[in-house]
């Protein structure tokens, strides 16, 4: 239930930066003077910070033949008065704003216009920001189904106990 809870906090977070962007795709000027710049989410199970030989180096440390031949298959494991803890890799949604060029339009009428009659809108597409929101709302819609199928097994189970 938690890996769940963890993926529907994920895309809730794609959603918001979505939101935000469809919002604002008209947004020539901003705080610091120039168009919004596209919001995008990226998802890590490692810290963003944290350099490649960093993360390298704590992966050949990581006790465990299975895990270190590959990570994404098995949790740390650890004993713990002779029960079994499993902790998984923790996800992180990370927020950046997108590097990609403006999109130049013609337009002098415009008060935003540069000295040729150039507008500077936004690097956002609407197309992509829809097909976006649609694959998050399927992948929050998924967690919410494994979430609802682990919490019937639990509630199975206890039946099971009576």
């Amino acid at each position: 239930m938690e890996i769940s809870a963890n993926g529907l906090r994920a895309q809730r977070k794609v959603m918001d930066a979505i939101s935000l962007n469809l919002a604002n795709v008209q947004t020539t000027r901003g705080g610091r003077g120039e168009p919004f710049r596209k919001k995008r989410v990226v998802f890590s199970n490692d810290s963003v910070e944290q350099g490649f030989s960093e993360m390298f180096s704590r992966r050949l440390r990581m006790g465990g033949h299975l895990y270190r031949t590959h990570p994404d298959h098995f949790g740390r494991m650890s004993f713990n008065g002779g029960s079994l803890l499993v902790s998984g890799p923790t996800l992180q949604a990370v927020t950046f704003e997108d590097p990609r060029p403006f999109q130049m339009v013609f337009d002098p009428s415009h008060p935003d216009a540069d000295q040729n009659g150039y507008v500077f809108f936004p690097n956002i597409n609407i197309i992509e920001e829809m097909i976006d929101m649609l694959r998050a709302v399927r992948s929050y819609e998924a967690n919410i189904t494994a979430f609802q199928a682990s919490k019937n097994m639990a509630l199975k189970a206890l039946d099971i106990g009576r």
